[in-house]
């Protein structure tokens, strides 16, 4: 009796453990063929945004397809602009800037100066396109031939108003859909713009604020400069590729104006000086090493290659210069230029800090483009 006493719980207890194993497993098999379904109110779906396109980078990388085009004949010379736009050394620019010209030279943004040939210019449609072998597979500049203007959207124009290389104006399309004429060429359905275009914006790019790609070129403005008017791009490349396709370089005229163009006068060398340093400094901000270093002259890119010359300047992350001081010596035909520089710098510690230098660079001709022969700078205390 009393065994059956002592085996009745346990037999008790045995069958409990049993069925509750076997309910646990029945549960945790129907638990885990069924998806989780957990609402959580703080996670939300995150849209990917467009990216914004610098500004400051849109203007950087066109300046560097941008050309200063001067077009000479027996009374007198025409400035205008134009921009590189494919890898034949091709420029797109304005018909009223270069037909009837004896001699087309270009002035690129790092200030060398070459021929160029007509390769076709257009009767009623005010485009031309002129070739400079020696930019040759240059990138060229990024076009929109599918863009759509609509009012109030941004545009940039960049050209050479009154011979200022590389200038920029900001603004936006105004107005759609203008036609008119002026000295017989035809101007339809072209963009009214709020920036300004006078004497040597023409044939230069306007530019899509949204995307960074060339949309039309500068073409007219008025009397009063506060509008201008642009060519759709899609109106010009059908023509433009027709051209560029049936130029043969041994059958294009390449009348030189080398000496015109090469001939040291230290008037213009001064502001040749100017622009390229102010160029320089323009390009470290950007982070452009590799355009800066193109601009130094042979001697200092021996002596300095082009790893220690992005480590000397690699933790500037802002640059603002200030007035210039040019001299001309008649000796050498250098300029030596002096300035003080703001440069925001980056330490190792990821913190930033503002340091003033002193710069003095040599400026002048070799292999007859303009260089920046050599440079120091000191930190002033």
């Amino acid at each position: 009796m009393k065994n059956k006493q002592i085996y009745l719980p346990i037999l008790i207890t045995v069958i409990l453990l049993l069925a509750g194993g076997t309910a646990i497993y029945f549960i945790h098999d129907n638990w885990s063929s069924k998806p989780l379904d957990v609402k959580n109110t703080l996670a939300h779906q995150v849209e990917e945004q467009p990216d914004t396109v610098n500004l400051k980078s849109i203007i950087h990388q066109s300046q560097k397809n941008v050309v200063q085009v001067e077009a000479l004949d027996k009374w007198n010379e025409k400035i205008g602009s134009g921009f590189l736009y494919n890898n034949k050394g091709d420029i797109i620019t304005n018909a009223h800037v270069v037909k009837d010209a004896e001699a087309i030279y270009v002035k690129t943004a790092n200030a060398h100066t070459y021929t160029a040939a007509l390769v076709g210019v257009g009767k009623k449609l005010d485009i031309a396109v002129i070739r400079v072998p020696q930019l040759a597979n240059q990138a060229p500049a990024e076009m929109d031939p599918n863009f759509e203007a609509e009012l109030g959207e941004e545009i940039i124009a960049v050209g050479s108003p009154l011979g200022f290389q590389n200038s920029v104006t900001l603004g936006i399309i105004s107005g759609i859909n203008r036609s008119f004429t002026i000295d017989n060429f035809e101007y339809k359905n072209v963009y009214q713009i709020s920036a300004q275009i006078t004497h040597g914006n023409s044939g230069g790019p306007l530019i899509d604020r949204a995307s960074g790609k060339v949309i039309a070129i500068n073409s007219a403005g008025t009397d009063e400069g506060n509008i201008g008017f642009s060519i759709p791009i899609q109106q010009v490349m059908d023509q433009a590729e027709t051209w560029s396709e049936a130029a043969e370089d041994k059958e294009l005229e390449y009348e030189s104006v080398a000496e015109n163009a090469q001939e040291v006068e230290p008037e213009k060398l001064q502001q040749d000086a100017k622009y390229m340093i102010n160029y320089f400094f323009e390009s470290l901000s950007i982070r452009d090493f590799i355009n800066a270093y193109t601009l130094l002259g042979s001697e200092w890119q021996m002596e300095t290659d082009y790893q220690q010359f992005r480590e000397d300047y690699v933790y500037i992350v802002d640059t603002k210069t200030s007035e210039m001081t040019t001299s001309f010596d008649e000796e050498s035909n250098q300029v030596t230029v002096t300035m003080q520089v703001e440069h925001e710098e980056r330490n190792t510690n990821q913190k930033t800090a503002v340091k003033n230098y002193h710069y003095t660079f040599k400026v002048g001709y070799e292999n007859d483009q303009v260089r920046l022969l050599s440079g120091t700078r000191e930190e002033i205390s």
